[in-house]
């Protein structure tokens, strides 16, 4: 009898890394209003509506109030058990959503697929969720982010010891979301450099956004030579006024679930679709 695969990832851990990020002031984490406001520009592009819309994560609350303000019925789930009770949205795991088939119109969200430990089944489970013609859309921090801190926690004297997560890149997303069944597939990239004076400083931001690493098992602290090797090779890769650039490449992707009405999409390596193209309304 076959075992299923070790899970990558920490649900426990991950469950408390977002009670903590709830804690903090919405202003520490940069990234949230970056991701909403790209992927709300995107959304004002479809002209049609969507009465029943499903946002994966509460932690970002100007953005639930913005999809409510546009008059669609929002639905919440979310990991953490605290932050869940605080904002009435359904505690579980994105991977492990067991709503009724067809329930949204909508499902946005706006961070957190590369950190479950099945992809490809939570996406079948937000295809499930859908209803004919219904929109999914997306965001991650993706393939070719922090490029510095990977080659400061190699520095010569830290353990060589698994300590950030595995990304995924825009062309595996595209293939994904064609094998679990949406059509009209988008995925692109959006390069954004951000200048730290410090690795701590760094770490601090990444704690803010929920990017700390859940893997399994849980790497060991740093001793603090090692946590001073890698602050010495963070800053060693810095410009001439000390300032280190670290990159983020955040992934937004989108994909409808299938309708017969649906424009048919182009024989594969025709040609590239636009984002823009395949958001528009159906005539």
């Amino acid at each position: 009898m076959s075992q299923s695969p070790r899970p990558l990832f920490s649900a426990a851990r991950h469950r408390a890394q977002r009670d903590r990020m709830a804690r903090l002031p919405a202003s520490a984490n940069f990234l949230a209003p970056i991701i909403a406001e790209t992927l709300l520009d995107r959304l004002a592009m479809v002209t049609r509506e969507f009465p029943r819309t499903l946002l994966i994560g509460a932690h970002d609350r100007a953005l639930a109030d913005h999809l409510r303000a546009i008059g669609t019925e929002l639905n919440l789930a979310e990991a953490a058990p605290r932050l869940a009770a605080e904002t009435g949205a359904v505690a579980v795991e994105a991977d492990a959503i067991d709503l009724p088939f067809g329930s949204f119109d909508l499902i946005i969200w706006p961070g957190g697929l590369d950190s479950v430990n099945d992809v490809p089944g939570a996406l079948v489970r937000l295809r499930a969720l859908l209803a004919p013609d219904g929109l999914l859309l997306g965001a991650f921090v993706g393939d070719g982010s922090l490029p510095r801190l990977r080659r400061a926690v190699m520095a010569d004297g830290v353990r060589s010891i698994a300590r950030l997560h595995p990304q995924i890149d825009l062309a595996a997303m595209g293939n994904l979301l064609q094998r679990v069944g949406f059509t009209l597939p988008v995925v692109d990239v959006e390069a954004l450099t951000v200048r730290y004076g410090d690795w701590f400083a760094l770490v601090r931001d990444l704690r803010a956004a929920g990017l700390s690493s859940r893997l399994i098992p849980a790497p060991p602290p740093l001793t603090r030579e090692e946590a001073a090797r890698v602050a010495a090779s963070f800053a060693a890769q810095g410009d001439p006024d000390g300032r280190i650039g670290e990159a983020f490449r955040v992934v937004y992707f989108s994909g409808w679930a299938p309708h017969p009405d649906q424009p048919q999409p182009a024989r594969r390596g025709s040609g590239t679709a636009s984002l823009a193209e395949a958001l528009k309304p159906k005539t």
